[in-house]
């Protein structure tokens, strides 16, 4: 059977005048030609559409007007003032966005995440602007692959060693295919994925190239050639050429019709990371690398592609992940959370001659991943379109078996000197070509799309409330998870210099998950840990902080959850008041079945048996006997459940024990001893004043207030049967069935085979049971849906029984949430994001089911009510906590150096537990209530026993407002029970005086005690 999905709450604090753009590097980019849209995807999960306000149809490489367009721009781009604008975002994923494409003409994104999801944007539709999920991987989807604009499927590939085909229509998945060897499952991961007619590529870290057909997912072959990571993959349009970038710094080009590797270009000197062409034969293309190199390579009209030409367009000072080229330019993505466009070169333009070869050496090498910085290299950006010729700096050696960038000219003196059949020695050659200076063409790019900054790390601080954060600029921020705003700036800083600073000395369980992943601050709660940390009241800098107790504390995840879904609330008390009061409308209208005319009573004669007539006349209710209530008034019930419930149960009753929690009055943590019988023996009496004893506290289930209806011979709480009282008229009734000579069981069966003198009486009696059995079967039916809609039906389906009663003409609202003196009012930014998530245990990762804001959840009812878990229901709605044992730590109380009277038991027995959250004030007043005698005990308000008594622990004085949790984690240090020790601080010295003339009383005692044994054995 498969396990249940988990289902957890996050909630995402908005950063303060946030600006739209990425806060962390971009992975992924997309161009819409027609729309001139630009379309990027970042690691912090956002997907951006910026608007260009470019001609992009015009293509610099279009061998017409090749010469006119690097000479004159187009005049839209000449009058251009305007830069890129944003236009919109979408948070589309919840960790990085590892790819992103454009299908169905440009209408539909397609994104690939790490949250191991694939979703569909449409940005341009009016009915949503959510991005959709249609699948999910069970490890990170890192590409994806698309067959044309006009298709209606996409491919993806991720870590699981799957490859998916996807239904953009919402149809689900289309084919799986199964990456891995048989014989070698643990291999097969997918970082590179292309498709084109009937062929799809894929490669990976296992530096094979495999081929798949789309329409059955088997494998046509596979190539074997690259030494490292397969990064990226491009198909030619009639499918029978691939084109791969590897990190093992090459550009294979391979037939599948020959079957092997045609060439290998080696134009880069780094891990080449990112490929790009829209030419149909992939004869013009773009690659990059790790060191930030952009360079564009053209093989067309050549007969051997180490004829081509490759250029040094750009110099990322990053490594570029993704370039895409529309009309004239190039767009570059990197670690960076900047988007930079470039320029486009024309490969069509004449290459310049150099002056004189060995000018062109230099005295020292420079690798190509290196970006030059001249005067002349950054002033050229400037009169580029003007000048028509290519600098040979630019030039990069497209493969090892291609000639020199300076043999590619018509300069004489250069042909002579560096050809085959010159006198110089290839040695030397070789040596010319290593020493050779690559300059990029461009130094700057043409404009720099900003982007902001983003969280890096972060740090949670010892109360749990508050979190140290680092962005990308290098600032430290302090963040209120409860208030979700930022508290302080320490400027730029170290974390590990500020964290000290601002830290504290105390401990408290751990609540909520926090992650800076996506850039911003996100908490996460689960139901199994997210109850476990409370606060005390008078630590919080809380509005009208005087109408909370000094032991009050406050549940954090409870608080937050609160607040978070306020509005949520909201709309669904509006919901229940409607649907009382149309329960209320439908209860008081007259029956629909009861005919017109009908006769108000109907005469049912009365000759029935002798028998039969007195045992009616002596008692009414033959059919099922019903017990009376408060004097005789029978409670109306519902046919066939006459029987209540044995005992209260603990949901019933969980409203009062959650107030009394929340009051937690720490003496609803009461203290118990861990011991022997004599302990546990002792007379209430002897407690009524315990510290560690509820104040307040429920009574038990074995008080006769809370009793439920019981029924004879159970069993209670106590182990006891009960029994129920009867009244006179029953035992009357009693007698006379024992006195019947037919006995009891007479009685029970009676209405089913006697006492059916007529036949008027028949069809009333089958009535009755056909009702009985009908609404028994609606019972059944009343199946609660497992989500947060389950706990409004079970509300709902409490008014429907008590709208039976006809005397029940008002129906209170049970939805209860917490009130403001459990949980105080946070105010909380209207845009803080609320995720609802969901762990897949098939999948292995967790899905976004529900995305909204603080300010839209009310809006989000309806979604909420199906997506939520129940426990959220019952925190909001019924104010119930998931029932967990509360967390104790065992300590050791005795005075110190026998100063004090022992607040040990009669066997000597010293050894407590309470609650984890207990102060030191509490332990001590309960030392106080042992020690002072009842006639002597000051008035608690006047005189605290924290004035006149102290705490040690590892000889150290604890505070007052120490908990047991924060000595243990901070003052202890080490395993077992805590060693704790109280002693009077000499305000009242009386304390320790009457403590000496006891034991000298009892030393003036112990010689005779003993000298008597002792006598008498030396007598004999």
């Amino acid at each position: 059977m498969a396990r249940k999905a988990r289902q957890r709450i996050s909630y995402v604090l908005p950063l303060a005048n946030s600006p739209g753009g990425h806060r962390l590097g971009v992975n992924g980019l997309a161009v819409d030609s027609d729309r001139s849209l630009l379309y990027s995807g970042g690691r912090d999960g956002l997907i951006c559409a910026w608007d260009l306000d470019l001609d992009l149809t015009e293509n610099c490489d279009n061998d017409v007007r090749s010469l006119i367009t690097s000479q004159k721009p187009s005049r839209r781009d000449s009058e251009r003032s305007e830069p890129t604008a944003f236009r919109q975002q979408v948070q589309a994923h919840t960790h990085w966005v590892n790819d992103i494409l454009l299908a169905q003409s440009n209408t539909a994104l397609v994104s690939a995440s790490s949250d191991i999801t694939v979703k569909v944007w449409r940005p341009h539709s009016e009915e949503s602007q959510i991005p959709t999920t249609i699948g999910l991987h069970s490890d990170y989807v890192k590409c994806l692959a698309s067959p044309g604009t006009h298709s209606d499927w996409v491919a993806s590939g991720g870590l699981d060693h799957k490859i998916k085909l996807w239904d953009l229509d919402g149809g689900g998945e289309k084919l799986q295919i199964n990456v891995g060897d048989q014989e070698n499952d643990a291999k097969g991961s997918v970082y590179a994925l292309s498709v084109r007619g009937s062929v799809l590529a894929s490669g990976g870290p296992e530096s094979i190239v495999r081929l798949w057909d789309p329409k059955s997912g088997k494998r046509i072959t596979s190539f074997v050639g690259h030494t490292d990571n397969i990064r990226d993959i491009l198909v030619n349009e009639d499918g029978d050429t691939v084109m791969t970038a590897s990190s093992d710094q090459t550009v294979k080009i391979w037939s599948i019709t020959a079957g092997r590797c045609m060439y290998t270009l080696t134009m880069h000197n780094d891990s080449v990371w990112s490929l790009y062409s829209d030419h149909p034969q992939l004869s013009l293309f773009y690659s990059s690398d790790r060191s930030g190199l952009v360079a564009k390579t053209d093989v067309r009209d050549c007969d051997h592609m180490d004829e081509g030409l490759s250029l040094a367009v750009a110099q990322e000072h990053e490594g570029v992940s993704k370039t895409v080229v529309a009309g004239q330019f190039i767009w570059t993505a990197t670690s960076s959370s900047s988007i930079n466009r470039w320029r486009d070169i024309d490969t069509q333009n004449e290459l310049q001659s150099p002056e004189s070869p060995r000018l062109q050496r230099g005295s020292s090498t420079l690798s190509r991943a290196q970006n030059p910085l001249s005067s002349s290299s950054i002033l050229r950006n400037k009169d580029k379109s003007a000048d028509s010729k290519i600098p040979l700096s630019c030039v990069l050696r497209i493969s090892n078996t291609a000639a020199f960038p300076w043999q590619r000219t018509g300069d004489t003196e250069a042909s002579t000197i560096y050809s085959n059949n010159s006198i110089r020695k290839i040695s030397e050659a070789v040596i010319d070509q290593d020493s050779w200076i690559t300059v990029p063409f461009y130094d700057l790019p043409d404009e720099t799309i900003e982007g902001q900054n983003g969280l890096i790390k972060h740090v949670m601080l010892n109360d749990r409330r508050r979190v140290l954060t680092l962005d990308t600029a290098g600032e430290i921020i302090m963040w209120d998870l409860l208030q979700c705003i930022p508290i302080k700036s320490f400027g730029k800083r170290h974390l590990e210099d500020v964290t000290p600073e601002v830290n504290t000395a105390e401990s408290v369980a751990n609540w909520c998950g926090v992650d800076t992943r996506t850039g911003r601050l996100a908490c996460i709660l689960e139901e199994n840990y997210c109850f476990d940390a409370e606060v005390y009241a008078d630590e919080l800098d809380l509005e009208n902080a005087h109408e909370f107790r000094d032991d009050q504390r406050i549940n954090l995840g409870k608080w937050i959850l609160r607040f978070l879904f306020d509005r949520f609330i909201q709309e669904e008390e509006r919901r229940d008041a409607a649907f009382r009061d149309k329960l209320a409308a439908e209860t008081s209208k007259p029956s629909s079945l009861r005919r017109e005319n009908a006769p108000g009573s109907i005469y049912l004669p009365t000759n029935q048996p002798q028998e039969a007539q007195d045992l009616l006349n002596d008692d009414d209710s033959i059919i099922t006997p019903r017990a009376t209530l408060n004097g005789g008034i029978r409670p109306a019930i519902t046919p066939g459940l006459a029987i209540g419930t044995a005992t209260p149960s603990v949901n019933g009753n969980n409203h009062r024990v959650q107030q009394d929690r929340l009051g937690t009055a720490e003496e609803g943590t009461s203290l118990e001893k861990q011991a022997s019988q004599s302990s546990q023996s002792r007379n209430s009496a002897d407690r009524k004043g315990d510290y560690f004893s509820s104040s307040a506290q429920v009574k038990s289930l074995g008080d006769d207030e809370n009793k439920g209806p019981t029924t004879p011979g159970e069993v209670s709480h106590e182990g006891t049967a009960l029994t129920t009282t009867q009244s006179p008229i029953d035992g009357e009734r009693d007698d006379k069935a024992k006195e019947s000579r037919f006995g009891k069981g007479f009685r029970m069966k009676f209405p089913k085979k006697l006492g059916r003198p007529s036949t008027d009486v028949k069809p009333v009696l089958v009535d009755e049971k056909s009702e009985e059995s009908d609404k028994s079967e609606d019972k059944e039916d009343r199946t609660l849906q497992d989500n947060l809609y389950g706990t409004i039906q079970k509300i709902r389906y409490g008014y429907e029984e008590r709208a039976q009663n006809k005397h029940a003409l008002y129906l209170p609202s049970s939805i209860s949430p917490s009130l403001l003196s459990e949980t105080p009012k946070l105010h909380l930014p209207p845009y803080t994001t609320v995720i609802i998530q969901e762990e897949r245990p098939d999948s292995g990762g967790v899905a976004d089911l529900y995305r909204g804001t603080v300010r839209s959840v009310g809006y989000d009812a309806d979604l909420i009510e199906k997506m939520a878990p129940t426990w959220l229901g019952d925190l909001l709605l019924k104010n119930q906590l998931p029932t967990k044992e509360i967390p104790k730590v065992s300590f050791v109380l005795l005075p110190y150096q026998d100063l004090l009277p022992s607040i040990a038991s009669a066997d000597g027995n010293s050894r407590l537990n309470a609650n984890r959250m207990l102060r030191a004030k509490k332990i001590l007043a309960y030392v106080a209530e042992r020690i002072e005698r009842s006639d002597e005990q000051p008035d608690p308000e006047v005189v605290k026993p924290e004035s006149y008594l102290d705490l040690y622990c590892q000889n150290q004085l604890v505070a007052h407002d120490t908990t047991l949790a924060t000595l243990r984690a901070h003052v202890w240090k080490t395993g077992g029970d805590v060693m704790l020790y109280y002693k009077s601080n000499g305000r009242r010295p009386e304390l320790e005086q009457r403590h000496r003339e006891k034991l000298a009383a009892l030393a003036a005692e112990e010689p005779t005690a003993k000298t008597g044994p002792v006598m008498h054995s030396i007598t004999s």
